[in-house]
């Protein structure tokens, strides 16, 4: 694969190299691989369009990409000498410069090899040559100055200058007068680059001259000037110093601008990333034991989120999403801010705990996925959620902001994928795992790593109208991760490293120590409450949150008994007996006299008024009940008559109507049509089977070893397709280069069945069923029944073609195949 002398194009350049080279390139640049590329040639082409160098560039870090923008500012080919004394100055400076020279000259071969591996940088070390679409989006230009601050040569900026004007420039700078404007260009260029001439001219400048100067040298390079510009900055003009761009506008050339940055093209070379330093070092084990009490709080919290929905979430706003006042309701009942609620509730959706339920008037309600993973320990439900957390493109923080259209950005709402949030969150745990154990990293050094890591992505979304998106990931990442339990008091969990390095399950092993054991009783009191002291078992935490209302959390959950819950529990099927015996077996305290008489009283009166579909109607037995109820001023809105002694008639629905007379203080239940009392239990609502939100990829995907070495062979069986040698065809076989072969069927048919009879090798155009054309080298076996079959050598495999799809045939040089 060697070549003996320089390549003289990119498609040159990788052709040269390894199919481990090739293979690495896709790698890097998987965008290339959209579709396969049909040879060399195409490979080139595409790694040179705008949008794949963009992409490219991106991913690049900040040196390697000063190295691209110090190429770019060179004068082609560019040797591997000039470009380090680009990076490191031509002036030898103090022992701080004197260490950065030495990170330089020892990160620059491996800038290069990163330049060289994506094919934005070909070439040896002495003739090296950026990518002619690299090097336009990196040169300077008045419309997209130079990252570098660097304006155009002098050479670009007199391309339109009179010959006299130069003339006079020559003069003013002591320089001999020439008729040729080409002449006059490289004695001004000469001039500048010369360090000892350029230091005579500057030692002549009046001292507000260099004042100007200094305000344009590290850039940008442009300034305006009037008619009639000050002395400064005529004796600048005069002498080229100062090259006019438009009527109003001068610019100060690249030469003269290298010579006064003393030959670098940055200011700060950063040839070495950041380091992530630590604020504190805190005990591991008050780390791991901060995180884990987080992690049960965090699994909590959503557990009592999706189970306020149990019955029927709010409804989704017509536009998609959580409304504002839902979204309150939610953090009040968490008692979290609504932020708080907000990244909850994107939580649990990106977990596919929560989905739209596909009714007529939406809403939020749980999913069957959601007793899965409500019924798994504690442990392994952090787990899911920190597993369903990494690769989520959904951010949480952008709620609440302004989308495009100036409209609010609803939590659960479109709008919120970010492609780059899964890089930025798996990144920013990678930089805190590669710390010590306990130490808190300082949140401003992990942002100043993951801009030298990629300087060129820390833009703002186009909808946001705001700077750096990926450092405002960051930041929620880490807000994220105290609130997950990934990171305790600011630093990464055993438990998290755990669970990035070696999976999920060694995660849930090493927390469910930490985590406390969950009890099988509570404390009653007379106040009619009941104290849980700790995290109670899930069967006993369900049956009582039907029986009682939390009325605090915390260390301890106080639950409060109530007439509401008592009924609740009621309507729910069970009797006074059940509740009483269920008080007894997981109380630790006997039962209060105050809640057994509660109970009791409840259930003697649960039930007395009945209430069914008519539209609806109350019936009791006790006529002085229903006469009651009429008397009573507060069910006018029900509008009530009297159909029998027994019986109401209502107006309103049977939920409007049990929720009226309820509210008067009675009691009533709900019957069905057999007269037999409605049992409603609770949390019976859920969705249809859902997936969880499909993550927003950035960009195509990295190819695996496969299907890299598949597209290596097809290209190289492509471009020995497209560039083995032929013998000279009759005329209707002549092709431009890269295109198909093309003869008649008849010829075709001829040619095929002759190299069968010879052994030789033919060149042919093949079209598949797909209408996609290739290039191929095969060796003839049989001809018969409209197929050839073939050995192909640019698949190195035995073929069968149908002879319609060949556009045509060529016989082969005789070495061609050897």
């Amino acid at each position: 694969m060697g070549m003996t002398t320089p390549p003289r194009t990119l498609a040159e350049a990788l052709r040269a190299r390894t199919d481990a080279s090739l293979s690495a390139l896709l790698r890097a640049r998987p965008d290339l691989l959209s579709p396969v590329p049909g040879d060399i040639t195409q490979l080139a082409t595409r790694a040179g369009t705008r949008a794949s160098v963009v992409r490219a560039l991106e991913r690049l870090d900040r040196f390697a990409l000063q190295t691209a923008e110090a190429l770019a500012v060179a004068a082609e080919p560019v040797p591997y000498a000039t470009l380090l004394a680009l990076l490191t100055g031509d002036e030898p400076g103090d022992g701080r410069s004197g260490n950065t020279r030495r990170a330089i000259t020892d990160a620059l071969p491996r800038a290069l090899a990163t330049l060289r591996e994506q094919a934005l940088v070909w070439g040896d070390d002495d003739r090296m040559r950026l990518v002619r679409t690299a090097r336009e989006l990196l040169a300077p230009s008045p419309q997209h100055p130079s990252p570098t601050g660097l304006g155009p040569t002098v050479a670009e900026a007199t391309s339109g200058m009179s010959p006299g004007r130069l003339q006079t420039i020559l003069t003013a700078a002591g320089l001999p007068a020439t008729h040729d404007p080409v002449s006059a260009v490289h004695a001004l260029t000469a001039l500048f680059t010369d360090r000892a001439r350029m230091g005579a001219l500057l030692d002549t400048a009046p001292a507000e001259s260099l004042t100007v100067l200094d305000r344009l040298v590290w850039g940008p390079p442009y300034g305006e000037v009037t008619p009639n510009p000050a002395p400064p900055v005529t004796w600048l003009r005069d002498r080229g110093l100062l090259l006019p761009v438009s009527a109003r506008t001068v610019v100060l050339p690249r030469e003269a601008a290298l010579h006064l940055r003393a030959g670098r093209a940055h200011r700060v070379p950063e040839p070495e990333p950041p380091v992530v330093t630590a604020v504190a070092q805190r005990d591991p084990q008050a780390v791991d034991s901060a995180a884990a009490a987080q992690a049960f709080l965090a699994v909590s919290t959503v557990e009592e989120l999706v189970k306020g929905w149990n019955g029927g979430g709010p409804p989704i706003l017509r536009a998609g999403g959580l409304s504002v006042r839902e979204l309150k309701r939610a953090a009040t009942a968490l008692e979290v801010p609504e932020q708080v609620a907000a990244f909850w509730a994107e939580l649990a959706y990106s977990a596919g705990l929560l989905a739209s339920d596909g009714e007529a008037d939406e809403r939020y309600a749980p999913t069957p996925a959601y007793d899965d993973w409500a019924a798994l320990p504690a442990p392994e439900r952090w787990s899911a959620l920190v597993t369903a957390w990494l690769p989520a493109t959904r951010v949480p923080g952008l709620i609440g902001g302004q989308d495009a259209k100036g409209r609010t950005v609803a939590a659960l709402g479109s709008g919120l994928d970010r492609s780059a949030a899964p890089e930025v969150r798996r990144r920013v745990l990678a930089l805190l795992a590669a710390l010590e154990p306990g130490a808190a990293p300082d949140p401003e050094t992990v942002l100043a790593r993951l801009r030298w890591e990629h300087p060129l992505r820390g833009g703002a979304a186009p909808e946001d109208g705001t700077a750096d998106l990926r450092s405002r990931i960051a930041l929620w990442t880490l807000d994220e991760s105290e609130l997950l339990g990934v990171t305790g008091r600011g630093a990464l969990a055993a438990q998290t490293r755990a669970l990035l390095n070696e999976g999920p399950g060694k995660a849930a092993t090493l927390l469910a120590p930490l985590l406390p054991e969950p009890l099988d009783h509570v404390l009653l009191q007379a106040d009619l409450t009941a104290v849980a002291p700790g995290p109670l078992e899930r069967p006993l935490a369900e049956a009582l949150s039907v029986l009682a209302d939390i009325e605090s959390k915390g260390g301890a959950t106080v639950y409060r008994f109530t007439p509401g819950s008592v009924r609740r529990a009621l309507d729910a099927g069970q009797s006074a007996a059940d509740l009483h015996a269920f008080l007894a077996a997981h109380s630790r305290t006997p039962v209060p006299q105050p809640l057994s008489y509660l109970v009791d009283d409840i259930a003697r009166r649960h039930g007395h008024l009945r209430i069914g579909a008519a539209s609806s109607y109350v019936r009791c037995d006790d006529e002085a009940v229903l006469n009651e109820i009429l008397a009573d001023k507060r069910s006018a809105t029900l509008r009530l008559r009297r159909l029998a002694p027994t019986v109401l008639a209502a107006q309103a629905d049977p939920a409007s109507l049990l929720e009226g007379l309820r509210e008067m203080g009675y009691a009533p239940a709900a019957e069905s049509a057999d007269g037999d009392v409605l049992i409603t239990r609770a949390g019976t609502r859920r969705t249809p089977h859902r997936t969880p939100p499909a993550p927003v990829p950035e960009g195509p995907p990295v190819p695996d070893t496969l299907l890299l070495d598949a597209a290596v062979r097809a290209i190289r069986a492509g471009d020995t397709a497209a560039t083995v040698a032929r013998k000279d065809a009759p005329e209707s076989a002549t092709a431009t280069p890269g295109s198909l072969p093309r003869t008649g069927a008849a010829e075709t048919l001829a040619t095929m069945q002759a190299a069968v009879l010879t052994g030789s090798a033919l060149w042919i155009g093949y079209v598949n069923a797909d209408g996609a054309a290739s290039q191929r080298v095969i060796a003839p076996v049989r001809v018969e029944g409209g197929f050839v079959t073939a050995y192909d050598h640019t698949a190195d495999e035995i073929r069968t073609y149908p002879l319609h799809r060949i556009t045509g045939v060529a016989e082969l040089a005789d070495d061609a195949t050897a």
